[in-house]
């Protein structure tokens, strides 16, 4: 009995034994199942966020083009227009129209643009600017006389104003919050990529014959606005835009191919809802825009100081007169052989473009605001040194390299803040159902100071000297700084519709965002 009662202890323990490697089998079948399922949900996920990545940037890529139109003439125009005068000989005062005009000109396509877009939507407002251009851009090439120039630039001007209004608010209102910054900084990136083409384009062409060089400069321009027909068939409307002409499936569908993940497009599509004022598909009754505008709330009112000031504050500081200028600037500093006046503005463009690029990685890092209080007080900087070295120096091979450093000194520090945020608060600060055409306003202002400087830079000049000028634009981008310490708040890192809360709730941010300390900070970390 005691034998049997062991054996059957025994054949107990097997079976226990037995069952219990049963168990942890499908115990371990089971991890094995839920780990392959979070791996392959994790590769999926993987997967959406590079392909949502890819698709965004081409979306920014592809509406910044109309900007490289706009970089493009402001650098080939300051070589080009030395062979015009002397081909077509015109008047120094008929050169500071022909250069200025199309800034004043574009204010008209920046504040058309803002209705334009609420009505045809954002895209087609994108390819209407590139056709308006290409228009202009031709008329240019063949112009026989100073009038029919002029009406090629006044087109070619058109165009550019819709172009440069409309890429920054296309681009933020396709992008995810946390790359918003970045991508919004490309139409900036564009027109500095078309500065340096314009004067590799004048130092290229510049061996022609005077009556062909020019027009060959003028005609390449036309080239970028071809890309654009082809870019329409990729990008998408805007999904804030679909949102106020109450086609909400299609916003959906368009922030599932620019967001990771369904919850946030769910999230990011009812704050859209709701800043459009739409409620179960019906349109709450609102302002006219322009009236909105022309008697605005008190915090409508801080977003369009904000705004307007930023833009004119961009051109005051005369980035203008430095890009359109650069060879009477260093023809003043001492360079009088054209090919070697040409070669200079080639670094000017390579240093403008380079450190853009550096704007692009920092500006979703570090915030809006130490990127502009590093740029605003280097520009300063820069601006009073040029004006001092132009006054006293003379014309030296010091003087020379001190010219050659502070322009280009000015415009990396131009291209680190000013440039790119600039553009990126104006298209992010204003409520959706005023985006557009509060952007236009911005887009004005900064246009008619871009065309203000433009026009008058040599008679100034010839009137208190280039130093002169200089010491001018140092004390407006002193001003700058106050400007950015009181009126600017940090918008990194927030949704659009969260920005507007920020604006209504001025107390939020009086004491609480980056100051001084963090540019000091930021400089300390480079």
């Amino acid at each position: 009995m005691g034998l049997v009662g062991v054996q059957g202890d025994g054949n107990g323990e097997m079976a226990l034994s037995l069952g219990s490697k049963n168990k942890y089998k499908r115990m371990d079948s089971e991890l094995s199942d839920d780990f392959e399922d979070d791996a392959s949900h994790h590769h999926h996920q993987l997967e959406r966020k590079k392909s949502t990545r890819k698709y965004v940037l081409a979306c920014a890529i592809f509406a910044s083009l109309n900007n490289v139109l706009l970089g493009y003439d402001v650098g080939v125009m300051s070589g080009a227009i030395i062979f015009i005068q002397e081909d077509l000989k015109i008047t120094e005062v008929q050169e500071e129209v022909l250069v200025g005009i199309l800034s004043i000109i574009s204010l008209l396509g920046s504040l058309a643009g803002g209705r334009t877009s609420d009505v045809i939507g954002r895209k087609w407002t994108m390819a209407f600017a590139a056709i308006v251009f290409q228009i202009g851009a031709a008329i240019m090439t063949l112009a026989s006389s100073f009038e029919v120039l002029m009406i090629g630039r006044v087109l070619a001007g058109v165009g550019i104003g819709f172009g440069v209004m409309i890429a920054p608010v296309y681009i933020a209102e396709i992008s995810p919050t946390v790359d918003r910054g970045s991508l919004t900084s490309f139409p900036e990136i564009f027109i500095n990529l078309g500065i340096l083409l314009g004067y590799v384009s004048n130092y290229a062409f510049s061996g022609l014959s005077v009556h062909i060089n020019w027009r060959v400069m003028l005609a390449v321009g036309i080239l970028p606005s071809v890309f654009i027909g082809f870019a329409l068939f990729i990008i998408p409307e805007s999904p804030r835009w679909l949102v106020m002409q109450n086609r909400v499936e299609e916003a959906r569908s368009v922030l599932l191919k620019t967001n990771e993940n369904d919850k946030e497009v769910e999230e990011r599509l009812s704050e859209i809802v709701a800043a459009a004022g739409i409620s179960n598909g019906e349109k709450n009754e609102e302002k006219a825009v322009w009236r909105e505008l022309l008697s605005p709330s008190p915090s409508l009112r801080r977003m369009l100081i904000t705004g307007f000031g930023i833009q004119c504050f961009q051109q005051i500081t005369g980035i203008d007169a430095t890009v359109y200028y650069s060879p009477e600037i260093f023809h003043d500093a001492g360079i009088v052989n054209k090919s070697k006046l040409l070669a200079a503005t080639v670094a000017v463009g390579v240093t403008k473009t380079a450190f853009i690029l550096i704007a692009t990685f920092l500006v979703d890092r570090v915030g809006r605001k130490p990127l502009l209080y590093v740029s605003t007080i280097g520009m300063t900087v820069c601006l009073f040194t040029l004006s001092i070295s132009l006054a006293i120096l003379g014309k030296g091979q010091l003087g020379i390299a001190m010219a050659l450093l502070c322009v280009c000194g000015n415009v990396a520090f131009f291209s680190v803040g000013m440039g790119p945020v600039c553009w990126i608060l104006t298209s992010e600060i204003f409520p959706l159902r005023l985006r557009a055409q509060a952007s236009a306003l911005g887009a004005v202002g900064n246009r008619v100071c871009s065309g203000f400087v433009a026009m008058s830079f040599l008679s100034l000049a010839r009137t208190i000297t280039v130093g002169g000028t200089f010491f001018l634009f140092s004390l407006f981008s002193a001003l700058s700084v106050a400007f950015v310490y009181k009126l600017v708040p940090e918008t990194k890192g927030k949704s659009l519709e969260q920005i507007e809360l920020l604006f209504q709730n001025h107390n939020e941010w009086d004491g609480s965002e980056m100051e001084l300390g963090d540019a000091q900070h930021l400089v300390h970390k480079a």
